[in-house]
């Protein structure tokens, strides 16, 4: 089984969610969930019910979320955070390669630098 992603408001551009579901990946976005405009805690939330590891460039403040649930026992899906200058083409190998290579029960409560996943 491959990792299912889930794209914050922030980072929901509908030509990278296409080209990813053109390779077969499995990608809800905050629109498609009716989660426009909630709180990031909120995106947390739903991706975690939904088994679904979130992908954002709101690096600081999901950081500090994934800590704070680690803290607290609560459990996530995984979260992936980005930086916002990396070409769509960049963002979907990257994306690809790491939901390639990790399953989602090594994406457990963990946190991707999407920078990290280059060639």
């Amino acid at each position: 089984m491959r990792i299912l992603l889930y794209f914050d408001e922030d980072s929901s551009r509908h030509s990278l969610v296409r080209e990813l579901r053109i390779r077969g990946a499995d990608v809800v976005s905050a629109l498609d969930a009716g989660m426009a405009e909630r709180t990031d805690e909120d995106q947390l939330k739903w991706a975690a019910a939904n088994g679904r590891a979130l992908y954002s460039f709101n690096r600081g403040d999901f950081y500090r979320l994934h800590t704070l649930w680690l803290r607290g026992g609560r459990f996530h899906s995984g979260i992936i955070l980005s930086r916002q200058d990396l070409s769509l083409g960049e963002q979907m190998r990257r994306l690809l390669r790491l939901i390639n290579r990790l399953t989602p029960e090594e994406m457990q409560n963990r946190v991707e630098f999407l920078n990290h996943w280059q060639a």
